[in-house]
């Protein structure tokens, strides 16, 4: 069994920065893809950005020049970094990785609100 656990959201004033970590902790052997979800009250989820275990990243269009994903394959560890942030990017945040080469299996953490005031 895998477990993630998230940390670091809050509320912050536009223009502010956070950054959100997500640490894996079980039976891992390999980790492949990190990713960050978000997911705005009445909207449905949307992957804000990814990082594969060769730290290629990819970014939703709406974040890219604001956030920066990264992770620590050896701490199992993926962060988000997010500056310059707007109201609109208020959501609960959840990490997922994808655990494991033969047969890959999602996990998913407990979500972390993130508040973004005017």
């Amino acid at each position: 069994q895998v477990q993630l656990v998230e940390s670091g959201g809050g509320l912050v004033q536009a223009g502010g920065s956070l950054r959100l970590s997500c640490a894996a902790s079980g039976r891992i052997f390999s980790i492949n893809a990190m990713n960050w979800y978000r997911q705005a009250p009445g909207k449905q989820r949307e992957l804000v950005a990814s990082i594969t275990r060769g730290g290629s990243t990819n970014y939703a269009d709406s974040v890219k020049g604001r956030f920066t994903i990264s992770r620590d394959n050896a701490k199992n560890t993926v962060y988000l970094q997010m500056n310059s942030l707007k109201p609109e990017d208020t959501a609960v945040y959840y990490c997922n990785m994808v655990v494991g080469r033969a047969a890959p299996i999602d996990y998913w953490g407990q979500g972390t609100q993130v508040t973004v005031s005017s």
